[in-house]
């Protein structure tokens, strides 16, 4: 009975909202686990805005205007697997759930500052992190073991640290979970930093 449910679609537990012309996140059911809300004119996500949605599994905001996320808008959803935020405006990331297996946040305007330091290092479940077309200049070490595919392409790094995907003090480590390293469209050359693949087993593309 919720009025969202009025203005959006609601099937079961999914509530769709794309092209809505929402300005902000509207009331949703407490047992929603998939919100799509694409191609509306948000603007701002606020921490009271998924307060108690413990169900939530999925967050589309795809083609919005958001160009602020509070720092705790996503982090208290303890079922939040996939956040889906490309084609936006966001110059930082806000933190994030440890449930969290995608993160999709290209064709952003994000900088490296826009990060929290070691912002994904404690993100064990993470698998997919997609930050292509931002701002960024460096690679946000230290990543998750649970890391598949790493999508930086188009941004603004120039140089890479040895220990960034494979420790350096320990050459028998693998990473066999690391297949997908994008960086191409940026200005590093990464032949200047042989030593830093040894574990991987693929070479980034760039």
């Amino acid at each position: 009975g919720l009025p969202s449910c009025l203005l959006c679609l609601c099937i079961g537990t999914s509530v769709y909202c794309d092209d809505a012309d929402l300005e902000h996140i509207p009331p949703l059911p407490p047992e929603t686990t998939y919100l799509y809300a694409r191609f509306n004119r948000i603007g701002m996500i606020q921490a009271s805005d998924f307060t108690g949605l413990k169900k939530l599994k999925r967050i589309d905001l795809t083609s919005n205007f958001i160009s602020w996320a509070d720092a705790d808008a996503f982090r208290l959803l303890p079922s939040l697997q996939e956040l889906i935020l490309p084609e936006n405006r966001l110059t930082a990331l806000p933190e994030l759930p440890r449930s969290i297996v995608r993160l999709d946040a290209r064709l952003n305007r994000i900088p490296s500052t826009g990060l929290r330091p070691e912002a994904f290092r404690d993100l064990k479940q993470l698998q997919f992190l997609h930050l292509s077309d931002n701002q960024l200049d460096y690679i946000p070490a230290p990543l998750p073991e649970s890391l598949r595919s790493l999508h930086l392409q188009n941004n603004n790094i120039q140089t890479m640290h040895e220990d960034t995907f494979c420790n350096s003090q320990d050459h028998s480590q693998i990473r066999r979970a690391l297949e997908d390293i994008r960086l191409d469209g940026n200005p590093i050359n990464l032949s200047l930093f042989p030593n830093a693949y040894f574990c991987l087993p693929r070479l980034p593309t760039g």
